[in-house]
């Protein structure tokens, strides 16, 4: 599956031993665009966190696979992300590096 979404926040990394040795996991909070904006939680897992495509406000095309599991009783679901391409990155705004002259009467209210 795959969507496109805003990075809208970056939770803590996550690192653990399991029985297949040391992990880490990255969870972000991305958002979609449209009339009803949703946001959603992928996992990003061992080396596919790429510190230099998650900044905040980027935009993302993110591959990714839903699993959901039982645990007593009670199902989860995993978001995780197997593939992320920047679209758009974050820019800082324009300056204006024109020298325009502002006629102080016309920026009046009345």
């Amino acid at each position: 599956m795959q969507i496109t979404a805003k990075l809208t926040q970056l939770l803590p990394i996550q690192t653990g031993t399991g029985k297949n040795g040391e992990w880490k996991k990255q969870d972000i909070i991305v958002e979609t665009e449209g009339q009803y904006p949703k946001k959603i939680c992928v996992s990003i897992w061992g080396d596919k966190i790429n510190e230099g495509q998650l900044q905040i406000g980027n935009e993302l095309k993110i591959d990714f696979d839903i699993e959901s599991r039982d645990y007593n009783g009670r199902w989860y679901t995993d978001i995780k992300a197997w593939k992320i391409e920047v679209i758009n990155t974050l820019n800082p705004p324009a300056t204006n590096t024109t020298n325009e002259v502002y006629d102080k009467e016309e920026d009046l209210p009345f």
